[in-house]
């Protein structure tokens, strides 16, 4: 079987290890692994701020790059979701508004063949034990657009329970939103804040040394509220203010805990 890439901008250039975690991971299950360079952002950002005509440019490109393909697997429920979700409606607009169905065929086209990562290992692959070796507790918070949008469900959890040596501990307010939200973040610092501390204080609570998520960009929202923020609500009263507690969990993408083995262990 070859799928292809689509590693998201987000990944790129902030978290690359993500990346090499799902080839890793792919490849350990004998999948090949293509990566169209012509790949680039999915418009997420500037659709979600109002800017419908900026995408169409940025739907083209993606289409055009994983033309051809019959798998395009994403670590992203989020880019995921703009394509499935976001894509046929860009498409659908312009058509109405009489600039030709080119954008509604390119969607259409791409959408079907676009799958978050654990919806390929679980829905394509038919796998839950991917062969992953992780000696942590680990909690897990699932994005909303993948468990809203694209309805992911259990399938990141099962994947999670499969791994050997991993215990896996229930977050309290799972379903909570962390404040991310993309530009809403930009757009309402304060209440993106407040709603990133309650998450952070639920992950803290339970004890995890791992915060883990399928989405970056949450990810990159509560670390840095992690890394910047007082001590958050739950830590011991002796942490000094500006640093993260010795009991907050680090966070992690849940790529780079499958990608894991006894063997070769995590990624450098």
């Amino acid at each position: 079987m070859r799928v292809a890439l689509f590693v998201t901008c987000v990944n790129d250039a902030l978290y690359p290890r993500t990346g090499i975690a799902v080839v890793r991971l792919l490849e350990r299950l004998g999948v090949d692994v293509d990566f169209p360079a012509g790949q680039s952002c999915c418009g997420q950002p500037q659709y979600n701020t109002g800017y419908r005509r900026e995408t169409e440019p940025l739907l083209r490109r993606t289409a055009a790059a994983f033309a051809g393909h019959e798998y395009v697997v994403t670590p992203s429920g989020s880019c995921a979701a703009m394509i499935r979700e976001h894509y046929p409606r860009i498409g659908r607009k312009a058509a109405a508004e009489g600039r030709g169905g080119e954008l509604a065929e390119a969607a259409a086209a791409l959408a079907p063949r676009v799958y978050e990562l654990t919806e390929f290992l679980v829905d394509v692959r038919g796998v839950t034990d991917v062969g992953a070796y992780f000696p942590h507790t680990v909690t897990y918070h699932p994005s909303c657009h993948g468990l809203r949008g694209l309805g992911l469900g259990d399938r990141p959890r099962r994947l999670l329970a499969a791994v050997r040596g991993l215990r896996l501990v229930e977050l309290p307010g799972a379903e909570e939103c962390c404040g991310f939200g993309g530009t809403f973040a930009v757009k309402n610092p304060d209440v993106s804040t407040a709603m990133g501390v309650d998450k952070i204080a639920s992950a803290v609570a339970t004890g995890a040394e791992v915060l883990c998520g399928a989405d970056n960009s949450c990810l990159a929202h509560l670390d840095g509220l992690l890394r910047r923020a007082d001590a958050p609500p739950g830590a011991p009263p002796d942490v000094p203010p500006g640093a993260a507690p010795r009991t907050a969990p680090r966070t992690l993408h849940l790529a780079e805990i499958l990608a894991a083995t006894e063997e070769e262990g995590p990624l450098p």
